[in-house]
């Protein structure tokens, strides 16, 4: 099962597209981390992004992601991804663990026990895929412990109300 886009990764594309609408300089490599259905990666072309790598834990997504021209990368965390990025993003499986949810779900929605297991995990990781000046976009809710997170270095820099929760993308920087 591919994570159909929905508000939290409408959200995230919207941010995204800002930020590289505001670049001058398209030469970026960008990885676009548990890509989903690509949508993020397929923004990011448009805007004139031409070194993309699309990354996902699930295959059927990353073959996905391949079909429409991308670099796909099957992987676990950074596992088998060797290279350094100047923008990585991420919409995490940010939700606390809810015993009742059936098991694929919980891959597609569950950042651990309390919600920020996976988010932190990625961060130490991504951090050191990160080229100098480079950014990582991460998208999580306000159900969320953003405790660690912030002590990561992680900077709020959006926020949208939705339902019962609030979407946030945090910043961080080498």
């Amino acid at each position: 099962m591919i994570y159909e886009p929905a508000e939290d990764s409408f959200f995230l594309m919207s941010y995204l597209l800002d930020y590289l609408e505001d670049l001058e300089d398209k030469d970026i490599s960008y990885l676009d981390f548990g890509t989903g259905s690509g949508i993020l990666a397929e923004e990011a072309r448009e805007t004139g992004v031409s070194r993309i790598i699309c990354s996902d834990i699930n295959l059927e997504a990353v073959e996905f992601t391949a079909k429409k021209g991308f670099v796909s990368v099957e992987s676990k965390f950074f596992e088998n991804i060797a290279d350094s990025f100047d923008l990585i993003t991420f919409n995490a499986p940010y939700l606390p663990e809810d015993e009742l949810e059936d098991e694929e779900s919980k891959v597609i929605t569950t950042g651990g026990e309390k919600g920020d297991e996976i988010p932190v995990i990625f961060i130490e990781e991504a951090l050191h895929h990160l080229n100098k000046d480079g950014k990582i976009f991460l998208l999580v809710s306000s159900l969320t412990p953003l405790k660690n997170l912030k002590a990561m270095g992680g900077k709020v820099v959006a926020r949208k109300k939705i339902f019962f929760e609030e979407l946030i993308i945090l910043e961080f920087k080498n």
